[in-house]
């Protein structure tokens, strides 16, 4: 199930914008700051106590800080679509492919630590689907031909599951396991915060998106 569900929650997304059509991404952003709080919540309960346990602190703290640069560096090029944003022309009929490649790679690091964190699974799922919905109402509004756009989306639900049987089945996955979940957990970092940021407009007191902050970070706890 945890190849299949990254897997479902994509196509699903994809499948409930063809069909519902939504325009107002706003309507999404609810869920995003839950999404946001919930991730980050998981990787301070779940992942850097695992990472902390088997690894030097000091090599821990610099993985971290290179899987925050990373995504800093990938967001150059996915214009920010892993937190919510498509900064692109969707006049253009190119094929976006620095998007993809960004988005791909990021999708890809998440599946690492599901191998021995099964409750994160439910993180990456959170955090995808919405994503998986703006990104889909860009590329459907978009000049790209429809089946270019299902391409992009079949492709961007496999790298997950595809992260997740590399770290199940390559021997050098398990070796640089602290290094690589380092990695990962400064990428869920740089995500989950710039969500939460992003998500009170103007620094105003918004009690229903502190309330699916609290949430988010309760469910994880209970977990």
């Amino acid at each position: 199930m945890n190849y299949a569900l990254p897997i479902f929650a994509v196509l699903l997304s994809f499948a409930f914008v063809y069909i519902a059509k939504p325009q107002n991404r706003s309507h999404f952003k609810l869920l995003l700051a839950f999404s946001g709080a919930f991730l980050l919540a998981l990787t301070l309960f779940e992942l850097f106590p695992s990472v902390y346990e088997h690894g030097n602190p000091k090599k821990v703290g610099l993985f971290v800080m290179l899987g925050i640069l990373l995504q800093i560096f990938l967001e150059f090029f996915s214009k920010g679509a892993e937190h919510g944003h498509v900064h692109l022309d969707s006049e253009k009929k190119l094929f976006p492919w620095l998007l993809f490649g960004s988005l791909c790679l990021h999708s890809f690091l998440e599946g690492f630590p599901i191998h021995d964190h099964n409750t994160i699974i439910y993180g990456i799922l959170i955090h995808k689907i919405p994503i998986a919905v703006i990104l889909s109402i860009f590329l459907l509004n978009s000049k790209i031909p429809i089946t270019k756009a299902f391409s992009f989306i079949t492709v961007f639900s496999l790298m997950t599951p595809f992260g997740s049987f590399i770290a199940n089945h390559v021997e050098w996955a398990d070796t640089y396991f602290v290094p690589i979940n380092a990695l990962v957990i400064g990428v869920f970092l740089h995500i989950s915060t710039v969500i939460l940021f992003e998500s009170s407009e103007g620094h105003t007191f918004n009690l229903r998106k502190i309330a699916a902050i609290i949430f988010g970070i309760a469910i994880a706890y209970f977990l």
